[in-house]
């Protein structure tokens, strides 16, 4: 029996810092031969991963080794449709996690989704650690932890900067977390790519045994209504609620039955990575499988749309409607003494019990389904992002990265960018983890290109208006400003 091709993947992970850009850098350097396609995941406000990556200056783009280097601005899914487009040209696929990131909602993609279970493998869960800043994180956060606990290969990273008394102990903790996981160390993740690459370690059951939940799909959404509409014109009620907007996606249905809820929902997933529209108040949603934004403007606002057809049809939102006092409503006027159809005591999210505005037209939905939250980055962990096209004093910024590592270190998990440095022909890439830092020239500013400066600080307890006003004072004078 022919067995099918499938593209093997590989999930880098690691911590804010840990060297995962770095040995990127080196995958799609190095003469190897296979042709690779890397994604790229960042945590921050602005991106500039894809700007410290060789090259990378297009969404999806072939390097000289015949790799090509992907930036998601959207979803993994959503990338890898269209690399199953290209699959011919493709041997091997990495997908490197933000820092923040815990890898199994990740890996969990190629098994939840059978038209990517068909394409592709998921070959192994590499994890860098930094042997000099782990143990920071290791004992209080839960992702460093994730990250340790789900790999197949630990890579213990930047061991120069450590004695060997600290990298045993690191060694014996990492091994305390993670007994079956290989491990390897490295300077400047130096590694023997056969070491990691196409090497069959992700094992799906030993996974579960960890983690049983890890079989739960996350989606991108929370709740889903089916409903029976008409086709006319239906209104969306809400107060506000935590969030300045929600998506919401509505999709027709064949039937209403488990299956073709199961389909919708799939589909809606892939949805909810494409662009939204914002959708203001008193508008109109597109109710045909659209991403839809609702902004929320006051504190009582009504939206409008109108289904093709009488049918079934499932609403997704990616909050319950409770946290926002959704209702659905006819549009069509009835009698004040007619109770509306559908309208009893239950235990529905949208109910007569919790609704804070009163409606004779309310229309409930014929099911109701909840979804597991999303994974969240922990809140205590924040990014400032810096954009802006000024040009500064190379001196000034050397005082204030210099403040800012004597005062801040410690709270600063991970600074990166580009700079802008007056006077000068090349950009200036730095990127610094705790009170280590490095910054060099990196290649001359092309001429259809912006000289900008692109800056991202991650870490906890972070002063948006102290780091922004310590930018404002490296700016060479008769320059632009920030806004």
């Amino acid at each position: 029996m022919e067995t099918k091709h499938t593209i093997p993947v590989t999930v880098l992970t690691g911590f804010l810092g840990s060297g995962k850009t770095t040995l990127l850098n080196r995958i799609l350097s190095e003469n190897h031969g296979k042709k690779i396609a890397v994604i790229e995941n960042e945590f921050g406000e602005v991106g500039v991963d894809n700007e410290l990556v060789i090259g990378a200056d297009e969404e999806i783009f072939e390097m000289n080794n015949g790799c090509i280097c992907c930036t998601v601005r959207g979803d993994l899914i959503r990338i890898l449709d269209q690399l199953m487009k290209r699959k011919d040209k493709l041997d091997y696929i990495i997908i490197e996690t933000t820092g923040m990131a815990n890898p199994a909602p990740v890996a969990q993609t190629f098994w939840v989704d059978d038209e990517m279970r068909e394409s592709f493998s998921l070959d192994a869960i590499i994890t860098i650690v930094d042997a000099k800043h782990v143990w920071l994180h290791i004992d209080n956060s839960s992702e460093c932890q994730e990250q340790i606990a789900f790999a197949d290969v630990i890579l213990l990273n930047k061991i120069d900067l450590v004695s060997e008394q600290e990298l045993e102990k690191l060694e014996q903790k990492i091994k305390s977390m993670n007994s079956q996981a290989k491990l390897y160390k490295s300077k400047d993740a130096n590694i023997d790519l056969n070491s990691i690459l196409n090497i069959k370690a992700f094992d799906l059951d030993a996974k579960v045994e960890l983690n049983p939940g890890i079989l739960i799909e996350e989606v991108p959404f929370e709740w889903c209504g089916i409903f029976d509409f008409n086709n006319e014109e239906y209104q969306i009620k809400m107060t506000d609620g935590p969030d300045p907007s929600i998506d919401v996606v509505i999709v027709a249905l064949n039937d209403n039955s488990d299956v073709e809820i199961e389909k919708a929902k799939k589909s809606t997933v892939k949805i909810f990575s494409e662009e939204y529209k914002e959708i203001k108040p008193d508008k109109f949603l597109n109710a045909n499988r659209a991403h839809n934004r609702l902004l929320i403007t006051g504190d009582q606002q009504t939206y409008y749309f109108k289904p093709s057809k009488k049918g079934f049809y499932a609403i997704f939102t990616q909050h319950g409607p409770e946290e926002f006092n959704m209702q659905f409503e006819s549009s069509r006027a009835k009698s004040s003494a007619t109770e509306p159809s559908g309208i009893k005591k239950s235990t529905n999210k949208i109910s007569l019990d919790n609704l804070k505005i009163a409606s004779q037209n309310l229309i409930l939905p014929l099911k109701e389904i909840e979804f597991a939250h999303s994974h969240e980055h922990d809140n205590a962990v924040s990014s400032v992002g810096i954009e802006d096209e000024s040009a500064l004093n190379i001196e000034k910024v050397n005082e204030w990265i210099s403040w800012l590592l004597r005062e801040k270190g410690t709270d600063i998990f991970r600074m990166k960018g580009i700079l802008n440095i007056h006077g000068n022909d090349e950009r200036f890439v730095f990127q610094g983890v705790h009170m280590l830092f490095d910054a060099q020239a990196d290649r001359k500013w092309r001429a259809d290109e912006k000289r900008r400066n692109q800056l991202v600080f991650i870490g906890k307890n972070l002063d948006r208006e102290e780091l922004v006003n310590g930018f404002k004072k490296c700016i060479v004078k008769n320059q632009p400003k920030l806004a």
